[in-house]
């Protein structure tokens, strides 16, 4: 994951810790997870391709099982322009309020970021989830990817 951060170099702006937490499906073992801040002239859906070409430069492959396990799983979250939504992307992600494992590293970096759709801070999701779920995330990665790049 830090490798794939070093690639996007001087794009990220703030960087959330590292996280563990429980997988989503049938996979058994555990994903590390991260929020970043980035900066691009891109629009959304060349952004996407970016990171994608960087998801298959670290050996990611398409067509496994859904939620099985993955070397690198880039996605755009929340865009700055707000809602945004072609072919294949949808910007804020459709789930990303109901996911722990987003909305804690992002309500580290981002905390007063609204939500396009609900109005809502970033802080105020993970509270409304943390209240709701009894999932838990284990503690952050005792070493910080660093907040500026």
């Amino acid at each position: 994951m830090r490798a794939a951060i070093a690639v996007l170099g001087r794009k990220v702006e703030a960087a959330s810790r590292i996280i563990s937490s429980a997988p989503i499906g049938p996979s058994r073992r555990r994903y590390a997870n991260a929020v970043l801040v980035l900066r691009s002239k891109h629009g959304p859906v060349r952004l996407l391709a970016k990171l994608k070409k960087i998801e298959r430069s670290f050996g990611r492959r398409r067509g496994g099982a859904r939620w099985g396990p993955r070397v690198l799983d880039l996605d755009i979250v929340l865009w700055q322009g707000g809602a945004w939504s072609s072919k294949g992307l949808t910007v804020p992600h459709i789930d990303f309020r109901t996911r722990p494992f987003v909305l804690e590293p992002a309500a580290q970096i981002a905390p007063l970021w609204r939500d396009p759709l609900t109005g809502l801070t970033l802080r105020q999701l993970r509270g409304r989830l943390q209240r709701s779920t009894s999932r838990r995330l284990t503690e952050p990665d005792p070493l910080p990817i660093g907040q500026r790049w």
